[in-house]
């Protein structure tokens, strides 16, 4: 490893796991900020349901990337890379080291191996087509044209998850090369890192983590989830925006338009969000240099969070006081 490139540790895993506890303990030991890798909490009002840490639960360290776009504008992978690499630098002008704390997967990942993400305005009347397409024959024919001019991405892709589906499609369309030649990943390159990268990732036994989901839903709905997003909906925000495709949002709008029972719309939610932890750890398992942990112990465990500790100490060589 190079040593002369500058530190960056980064904390991935599925929904629920506990990154977050864990988080603050690695930030005050390494002298941390701590940047969002999340795709949703960078919206001002979604709250409760991007799970976003209280500014008095922060114990003091600063965290980036959160609270930054209004729920109606756009925020892509190119967009966070933008903004994540401004952030990276400015903590690295105050002497601290940047960390990365989230679980969406391209986003995170386009920071860490330097993604090139190829400009492009668009084609309105293609996605149209397309979605025209799903509509007409099923998310399953749209992934299927996917599939047959970039299969990596498709790979990566569920059916349903139409809008990214067809973003690929439009990559294809407009630039003439497959999403995933753009980001290296198509000839199987290993990808090389601009950071002396420390890579971590929470995992734990499969059962633990769809309780800990159900308990999280249900705080959620506690702490008032449906009047957030009723709030938001009163203020505007149709339904079928990007950010309300966020997981509670979703569903819990569903709900307030009538469109699903309570009870269907808390089921709904519970059984989208496994299945979103079981994508996210797919995706994390083809990072190529992430390091496993553990995480079925409590994330503030003392001897879990030594065994951190050493090995970032051992990455970065630092000396643990």
């Amino acid at each position: 490893m190079n040593n002369n490139k500058p530190p960056l540790i980064v904390l991935v895993g599925p929904t629920a796991v506990g990154k977050t506890a864990a988080s603050l303990a690695i930030a005050r030991q390494f002298g941390c900020e701590i940047i969002s890798g999340d795709s949703m909490q960078v919206y001002r009002g979604m709250d409760i349901g991007t799970a976003k840490l209280p500014l008095a639960e922060r114990e003091g360290i600063p965290h980036h990337l959160i609270d930054i776009k209004d729920p109606s504008e756009p925020f892509s992978a190119a967009d966070f890379q933008t903004a994540c690499e401004q952030a990276i630098r400015d903590i690295q002008r105050r002497g601290n080291i940047p960390f990365i704390v989230g679980g969406t997967g391209l986003y995170v990942e386009s920071v860490c191996y330097g993604f090139k993400f190829q400009p492009t305005g668009g084609d309105p009347a293609f996605r149209e087509a397309m979605q025209a397409l799903a509509d007409s024959e099923g998310a399953e024919a749209l992934h299927g044209r996917l599939a047959a001019v970039d299969p990596f991405t498709a790979a990566k892709l569920h059916p349903n998850d139409v809008r990214r589906v067809i973003r690929a499609l439009e990559i294809r369309e407009t630039t003439g090369a497959p999403a995933s030649e753009q980001l290296g990943e198509a000839r199987g390159d290993r990808k090389e890192s601009p950071y002396n990268l420390v890579l971590l990732g929470f995992h734990m036994e499969r059962a633990r983590l769809y309780a800990r989901i159900e308990e999280r839903v249900d705080a959620m709905l506690a702490a008032g989830l449906l009047d957030e997003v009723r709030g938001l909906l009163a203020a505007g925000l149709p339904s079928s925006a990007v950010s309300m495709q966020a997981l509670g949002y979703k569903e819990m709008a569903a709900y307030l338009e009538c469109r699903l029972s309570y009870e269907d719309a808390v089921s709904l939610l519970k059984r989208d969000t496994r299945r979103f932890a079981k994508r996210q750890l797919s995706w994390f398992r083809h990072m190529q240099d992430l390091i496993w942990i553990d995480a079925d112990e409590d994330s503030k465990n003392s001897k879990l969070l030594q065994s951190i500790y050493a090995i970032i100490a051992g990455k970065l060589k630092i000396s643990l006081q």
